[in-house]
């Protein structure tokens, strides 16, 4: 599907920043705003920062991007949403990946106890350190 009939299926006016940051999302990674908003300028000259922000959330509302906030770090954002994974983050550098659900059909969203909530979403995250940072540590030791 295009990225105009993705937009267009979730109910939302095809835009020109709507689209270049559908396409900067669509590359991959976990994205702080500042880095989707200089990718997006070199799509499209004129686009400030706000109207970035504004895309961002109604991108999240409609399902077609997710944002994250690990702790100690500025929101994020990518295109993979809807599907209950997780994030591993390293406290060394920073590096996010996602993580499948553990045990695969989200159990996750079963909680022991859940307060009458229907839960649509668990948010994981796991901390350590990634290969690179390891490898600096031990070279540093």
């Amino acid at each position: 599907m295009s990225s105009e009939e993705l937009l267009r299926s979730r109910g939302l006016r095809v835009t020109r920043p709507r689209l270049a940051v559908l396409d900067v999302l669509a590359e991959g990674g976990h994205l702080e705003v500042e880095e989707i908003a200089r990718r997006v300028r070199g799509r499209i000259e004129t686009v400030s920062t706000q109207a970035v922000y504004d895309v961002l959330a109604a991108l999240s509302r409609a399902g077609l991007s997710r944002r994250i906030e690990p702790a100690g770090s500025p929101a994020r954002y990518e295109a993979r949403a809807g599907d209950n994974h997780h994030h591993i983050v390293c406290r060394g550098c920073g590096l996010i990946s996602d993580v499948d659900c553990v045990h695969g059909s989200a159990p996750c969203l079963d909680p022991s106890d859940g307060h009458g909530f229907e839960v649509d979403e668990a948010e994981i995250t796991f901390w350590g350190l990634c290969p690179a940072c390891r490898s600096l540590r031990a070279a540093g030791e």
